[in-house]
């Protein structure tokens, strides 16, 4: 349900009709879907949209279409917690799609979302107490308006159009194609081709493999070693639940629980013994290795297990490429690109038909919507969080940052829940507006970077950590990227500790 009146349009001009929703969604990824259903089963008496600028749900699942597109996370954990989880635990990105899709068909939320709708700006009236948000429709510029007393903020933190790709020396001299996997051409042949995939990062992961068996021959081309583990694409506890005719609902809860206590303690060691897990992460990559391999050159990282992801190589696939003959290492610096390949600082060159780029995110900072608060334009960096998830100085808006070392959607999970326990206790106080603002006490607390690079340094958020918030050095104002920890905390936040202001 939604209530329309003709307004103002913001900033002047003609009359126009205005749509409004209590709550607004921005992205139907993984994230938006999830609050839509979360919104329909927690505060049903909301009326709610959900505008996603491509022209279906999915997010990422829809925007990466290269060669064995799959997820890094277990789908256990990364999918929802209300509906159950049969397939493999790593899953291409169309089985995922499929996923999505039945949770927008069984929950009906599909009326609730408006595709091809790009956000331009949203602007925030502390006289109206509400947000105007504008989104060009389509590809033939119509621009529609509306109001919102909420936003939720699912856009995610990568940017769709483009892919991050440096500027190396000679790109131009190139004669190949160059490709970004997050722009993936549909008319890339590369069957018999030479392929140069630069980065060894998840996509270049699940790329290589996937190309492996078409190529003549390819090659990842890293500046330092990533970690991974590589591990059978299944899971023994689902495996026996489901011969025991144990409800998908028990198996799915039950390997969750599994799961994340085993990613716990993985994590802690991490922490109290990198020099171990690191052993064993290198022992399981050996194996699978030919004899000889220089596995401390090209698979032994510089820093420690988990400062970044660790990427899962399901049944080793990656491995099987390189011992096969099909697929080798390089772990050198560009020089410069030449009209055949790539030199390398060594004097070595590189020869290939096509380049992937498999060089990372451009960040997306708050979907790079226009923000104004009160006719002032938003400068996000000068906000502090609370909790990773609302800002200071920014009423009625929280943003789903998801977890790192753990699956992005058990923290959208969590989030959903604060946000439908935050508008409920909004209507018990009778208040329309909630913005967090330090108290008295958090004045003079230190101010540290969004996530701190000693913990988690990946090169996109590196790269963009000037464009964000800061964080405090004690509750609420800390960011953990702790799932372990969130789990308690944010369902027991107190909503009346004076760090949320509502009026």
């Amino acid at each position: 349900m939604t209530d329309a009146a003709t307004l103002e349009r913001p900033g002047g001009g003609d009359d126009q009709q205005v749509e409004h929703f209590d709550v607004l969604i921005v992205g139907a990824g993984i994230s938006g879907v999830g609050g839509a259903y979360h919104l329909t089963q927690q505060c049903p008496d909301k009326s709610f949209v959900v505008l996603e600028s491509q022209g279906d749900y999915g997010g990422t699942w829809r925007t990466h279409t290269y060669p064995g597109i799959r997820s890094d996370s277990d789908l256990y954990t990364f999918g929802y917690r209300f509906k159950p989880w049969t397939g493999a635990p790593i899953a291409t990105a169309d089985k995922i799609l499929a996923y999505m899709g039945e949770v927008i068909e069984e929950n009906d939320l599909g009326r609730h979302i408006r595709y091809g709708h790009r956000i331009d700006t949203a602007v925030w009236s502390s006289d109206d107490r509400r947000w105007t948000i504008t989104a060009t429709v389509g590809d033939d510029g119509e621009q529609r308006v509306f109001t919102a007393n909420f936003l939720w903020m699912c856009q995610g933190y990568y940017r769709h159009s483009e892919g991050y790709t440096p500027q190396w020396p000679g790109m131009d001299r190139f004669q190949g194609r160059i490709v970004h996997p997050q722009n993936w051409p549909e008319d890339l042949d590369y069957e018999g081709k030479d392929v140069l995939v630069i980065g060894s990062g998840a996509t270049a992961a699940t790329l290589i493999p996937a190309m492996a068996p078409k190529v003549n021959h390819i090659t990842m081309l890293q500046r330092s070693p990533t970690y991974f583990y590589p591990g059978r694409n299944a899971n023994e506890v689902a495996d026996m639940l489901r011969e025991l005719d144990i409800p998908e609902e028990w198996t799915h809860e039950i390997v969750r629980r599994k799961i994340l206590h085993d990613q716990k303690e993985v994590v802690k060691a991490s922490f109290e013994h990198p020099d171990l897990v690191k052993e064993e992460l290198i022992k399981g990559i050996t194996e699978l290795l030919p004899e000889g391999f220089p596995v401390e050159k090209h698979f032994v990282p510089k820093y420690r297990p988990w400062q970044q992801r660790i990427a899962f190589v399901p049944d080793g696939d990656l491995f099987a490429g390189i011992k096969s003959g099909k697929a080798s290492v390089v772990t050198d610096t560009i020089d410069t690109f030449t009209e055949k390949g790539i030199l390398l600082e060594s004097g070595e060159e590189l020869e290939a038909d096509i380049i992937v780029t498999a060089t990372g995110f451009n960040l997306n900072v708050l979907g790079d919507i226009a923000f104004t608060i009160d006719g002032e334009p938003l400068d996000f960096a000068n906000t502090i969080t609370y909790r990773g998830m609302m800002f200071t100085g920014i009423p009625n808006m929280l943003w789903v940052f998801g977890y790192f070392r753990a699956s992005w959607t058990l923290r959208a999970d969590l989030l959903a829940d604060f946000v439908c326990r935050l508008l409920k206790h909004m209507d018990e106080l009778g208040v329309s507006v909630v913005t967090p603002t330090l108290r008295p006490e958090d004045q003079d607390m230190e101010l540290l970077p969004w996530i701190d690079p000693e913990d988690f340094n990946p090169g996109y958020l590196q790269r963009g950590m000037h464009l964000l918030p800061k964080r405090g050095d004690k509750d609420p104002w800390r960011h953990s990227q702790d799932y372990w920890s969130e789990k308690e905390l944010i369902p027991a936040a107190d909503l009346d500790d004076g760090t949320l202001r509502y009026s």
